[in-house]
């Protein structure tokens, strides 16, 4: 496979570099943040209880998990179900907007798979 190549900006030539689309900046500003993305990818299988979250997704303290899914619910990736009980317990799913992501995980993957090596990722550490 050969690798693209691509010319520098020449804004000092009078070419400005492009700005960066607003779009892809709202998504990384989201999900760009530490934990994000592995919370979603572990929502895209079923709805899961926080505390199954939490052992899903090794190294996450529960304030940054709740902290996370409390984002997440703002923008209206995920709901946050209540089961009475006893005992109380509290589930998350994500919503339509948020199942839709799968397909840009399932690239991402794919992705990591042939361009990112394990070394340093992964293995439960979570990227620390």
């Amino acid at each position: 496979m050969t690798e693209a190549v691509h010319e520098p900006c020449k804004e000092a030539a009078g070419e400005p570099c492009k700005t960066v689309d607003a779009a892809i900046a709202r998504v990384f500003v989201l999900l760009g943040k530490r934990w994000t993305g592995l919370i979603v990818a572990v929502l895209m299988e079923r709805p899961v209880y926080f505390a199954d979250l939490r052992r899903a997704i090794p190294g996450i303290s529960e304030r940054m998990l709740s902290d996370r899914l409390a984002e997440l619910g703002a923008a209206g990736l995920v709901l946050r179900e209540v089961d009475e009980g006893p005992p109380l317990r509290v589930s998350y799913r994500l919503t339509e907007a948020g199942a839709a992501l799968e397909p840009a995980l399932r690239e991402l993957r794919a992705w990591a798979e042939q361009h990112l090596p394990e070394a340093g990722y992964g293995k439960g550490e979570c990227g620390r």
